[in-house]
């Protein structure tokens, strides 16, 4: 058996931080906004726990509120890394503001784009690139890690469906007009029955309760009711009966976006503490000259740099078409981690300074937490990386 090298023409492998001019544009331009747009008002958000509605605003005057979204359709038409570096961008600056663009562009977007039909995609996902965020429910009560379990009823009603149940921990809510609801249509099938609809407030949407939160605190998170509220035939988003499957696919996906903000989490905090340890002077030198202290900021580097291309790599895969669910759990649940670690020093580094408000850091530890939390617990992510892993055995 012979074997021939590789044509010269073959395209050489790049690094996990090469990027298109396209990404590499959008992520210099996001940077920027979150510096001048963001930041001067992300300590007053957090106080009030409400977004700034000029920040929302600017975000889809900007584009970032249809990253992925088709161009005739008002988006920005962008990669899906591109969207991972945008949402990695702003949670350098504020998780909470991340947080609204990821959940919206990654999960509520994406169902809608995915597996809506012609009309629903130009009904919803101009309004979602322009001016309306939306908004995913499918966490309840009794439906948290076993999101079927769901409770929310969809009875048909010939021309149209009525919804009645209730959501929990459902985020962008306060701010949201259009819901991407998951409801079972046909309990008798169990998780089969569970169908995903299209749901404008004004139809009848009830914001329950606004949670008041250890972080991430200006991202609204609430409790929606829904009683008797009529949804169109035509607001059925894909079939009756596959929302589960949609649920899946969509969360997947998600969690890159977790990992992205995370890292830029732990990044935020980073580059607020590495220069303080240096400015900052104890016995005569400054206390990141110490060797204690250098371990530990080199540690924490090296476990931001791993979390990265994770996160870059799964993303990468998902726009290949290859298989990249396991990879997306791995680089969610590291990120998650990375990022309680890294603030956490980041807290300590700066000693009294970072246990106050004043300078931010304390914040991105508060925020961090909730990686280990949404879009599926650490718990969850090991059970799916186990899972992939002992099918190569059985």
């Amino acid at each position: 058996m012979t074997y021939s090298a590789p044509s010269v023409t073959d395209t050489p492998p790049t690094s996990l931080h090469s990027f298109t001019e396209e990404e590499l544009m959008l992520k210099d331009t996001v940077a920027r906004f979150a510096r001048e747009v963001v930041q001067p008002r992300v300590r007053a958000m957090d106080e009030a726990e409400v977004m700034d509605k000029e920040i929302i605003n600017s975000m889809f005057e900007n584009g970032l509120m249809g990253l992925e979204t088709e161009a005739d359709l008002g988006g920005a038409e962008c990669s899906f890394t591109a969207a991972i570096l945008a949402v990695e961008e702003l949670a350098k600056i504020d998780p909470s503001i991340s947080a609204l663009c990821d959940i919206h562009n990654t999960l509520t977007n994406t169902v809608i784009r995915k597996w809506g039909n012609k009309e629903l995609k130009e009904k919803y996902l101009t309004r979602l690139a322009t001016d309306t965020v939306g908004s995913f429910c499918i966490s309840e009560a009794g439906a948290g890690s076993d999101a079927f379990a769901l409770q929310t009823r969809a009875e048909d009603k010939g021309d149209h469906y009525v919804l009645n149940g209730g959501k929990m921990w459902i985020s962008n809510s306060g701010e949201a007009d259009i819901f991407v609801v998951f409801a079972n249509a046909d309990p008798s099938k169990g998780y089969k029955g569970i169908t995903a609809f299209i749901v404008e407030k004004e139809w009848g949407v009830e914001i329950a309760k606004k949670e008041k939160k250890l972080g991430i605190r200006s991202s609204s998170t609430c409790v929606l009711n829904f009683d008797d509220v009529k949804v169109p035939k035509e607001n059925v988003l894909g079939e009756v009966g596959q929302g589960y499957k949609y649920a899946i696919d969509s969360l997947n996906e998600g969690r890159i976006g977790i990992a992205a903000q995370m890292i830029g989490a732990a990044q935020g905090a980073y580059e607020i503490a590495l220069p303080y340890m240096f400015e900052r002077k104890q016995f005569g030198k400054p206390i990141g000259s110490f060797q204690a202290m250098q371990h530990q900021f080199a540690q924490v580097a090296c476990e931001i740099e791993a979390a990265k291309l994770m996160t870059y790599n799964a993303a990468r895969l998902k726009e290949e078409g290859k298989p990249f669910v396991m990879e997306a759990a791995m680089a969610k649940f590291v990120a998650a981690k990375v990022a309680e670690r890294a603030t956490s020093y980041a807290v300590e580094w700066m000693g009294g300074n970072g246990f106050v408000r004043e300078t931010g850091v304390e914040k991105f530890y508060r925020d961090a937490k909730i990686g280990s939390i949404y879009e599926g617990t650490n718990n969850m992510q090991l059970e799916t990386i186990a899972k992939i892993i002992s099918t190569k055995y059985k």
